[in-house]
C-alpha cells in the first residue's frame, strides 16, 4: 500500500481568473477602456441573441438587463438581428 496522498485535481479558472488573463493582455498590448469596453459588450449582446435565437426578449433575459436597455445597445453597436437566426 503506498502512503502518497492524491494530489487534488486541478482548480476550474473562475471567471475572475479568465477576466484578468484577458485585463493583463489588454493592458499589455496599450488598449484603451472605451475601445475595449465597447468591443465585450457588443460581443456579449451578439453571443446572447444568438443563443436566444435572435429574440430580445429572452436575450435581455439572459444578460440580466431590460428588453428596451438591450434594443438600445443593439442600435448603438450597429447590431443586425436578421444575421443571428431570426
Amino acid at each position: 500500500m503506498s502512503d502518497r496522498v492524491p494530489s487534488p485535481a486541478p482548480r476550474k479558472p473562475t471567471i475572475r481568473d479568465l477576466l484578468q488573463q484577458v485585463i493583463d493582455e489588454v493592458v499589455g498590448k496599450g488598449l484603451y477602456w472605451p475601445e475595449v469596453s465597447g468591443e465585450f459588450e457588443k460581443l456579449f449582446i451578439v453571443q446572447a441573441l444568438r443563443i436566444s435565437g435572435g429574440s430580445v426578449c429572452r436575450a435581455a433575459e439572459l444578460m440580466g438587463v431590460h428588453r428596451n436597455t438591450l434594443s438600445k445597445k443593439i442600435r448603438q453597436h450597429g447590431i443586425s438581428r436578421s444575421k443571428l437566426g431570426r
